[in-house]
């Protein structure tokens, strides 16, 4: 059986284009599971209109008090009923043979739990723009090599790559994961279920654009701006405060995740946090490199020989550069 958990909040001006995108598919689904955050438009008579023609059953719930975007995408997911479970935003817009191929994926990988694909990009209009999430996350050919020798968690532990609104999972996978924690900023619920999953390497991915993702202003969560990008000027003139709050508030994420992973999964070995570990051990060298340019010379060489410095995710000389001149 197969399930879609698509939760919703004042989306009413796309939904219809995603429901419509979801009865169009090559390998039908057998339920759609709606929460709903207590939208104020017209998102409970467009799922209504749904409801009367899909050849489906779609259960609308709306919440009695709102819950936000993972705490919803819990409650979404343990009221559907499917061995197989897609996740589903309210905005975006699948491509006809989605479900088909991901839980081909899913079938002909048993010892797989959960799997993602690569999205293509719409604008407000719904009209097809250039790019896709992968180029937004880095995750080239080099980060999926990296990924399939088994660095996935190393990967997803450094920054975000699995886009909820790709993913399709096993139910049983959830298991060990809920309740989705909400105590580490920015880790909503696809970045918690992806790296949960890829501590056992049983996360997989379709090199494949499945669905389009819509970028528009009023989306709830999504891919946005980095801010402005800090000039060389600006290295040598800010204060190093400013250049170390970012990394504090890393240094935060990590530990945070990392307490939360090993609380989670007691029974995965030491060794598969060893990785994660050195990364944050790393940022915590970055922070407390001392304020003399000259002090930092040595062991950020060290760190530069080791290897430390390089990262295929990000512009590691930009790091590298910051750490010497800041």
């Amino acid at each position: 059986m197969i399930s879609v958990a698509l939760c919703t909040y004042n989306g009413a001006k796309y939904l219809g284009e995603q429901l419509e995108s979801i009865l169009n598919q090559t390998r039908s689904v057998n339920e759609i599971v709606i929460c709903d955050d207590r939208s104020s438009d017209a998102t409970a008579d467009i799922v209504k209109a749904f409801q009367d023609k899909a050849p489906f059953p779609i259960y609308f719930n709306r919440n009695d008090s709102q819950l936000g975007s993972t705490k919803n995408f819990e409650k979404c997911l343990q009221l559907c009923q499917g061995d197989i479970i897609f996740l589903c935003d309210q905005d975006d817009f699948w491509m006809p043979e989605k479900v088909e191929k991901l839980v081909g994926y899913l079938e002909k990988n048993p010892q797989q739990q959960m799997v993602f694909s690569n999205a293509g990009m719409m604008d407000e209009k719904s009209e097809r723009i250039e790019g896709h999430i992968w180029q937004e996350v880095m995750f080239d050919d080099t980060m999926q090599k990296i990924w399939q020798a088994g660095g996935a968690a190393q990967i997803l532990y450094k920054g975000y790559v699995v886009t909820g609104a790709t993913v399709a999972l096993r139910k049983s996978a959830l298991d060990n994961m809920l309740p989705f924690p909400t105590s580490v900023k920015d880790l909503i619920h696809d970045a918690w279920m992806s790296i949960s999953l890829a501590l056992k390497n049983q996360i997989g991915f379709v090199n494949e654009e499945l669905i389009l993702y819509r970028r528009h202003s009023a989306q709830q969560v999504g891919f946005g701006g980095g801010g402005e990008a800090v000039s060389f000027k600006q290295r040598f003139s800010r204060p190093r405060a400013e250049k170390l709050l970012p990394i504090q508030e890393e240094l935060h994420r990590l530990e945070s995740t990392l307490g939360l992973l090993k609380q989670h999964y007691p029974e995965v070995p030491a060794s598969q946090f060893a990785k994660l570990e050195s990364h944050r051990d790393f940022v915590k060298f970055r922070l407390e490199l001392p304020e003399n340019r000259l002090l930092r010379i040595v062991p950020i060489a060290f760190k530069f020989l080791a290897g430390k410095y390089y990262d295929p995710q990000k512009h590691w000389w930009k790091t590298l550069l910051g750490d010497m001149i800041e």
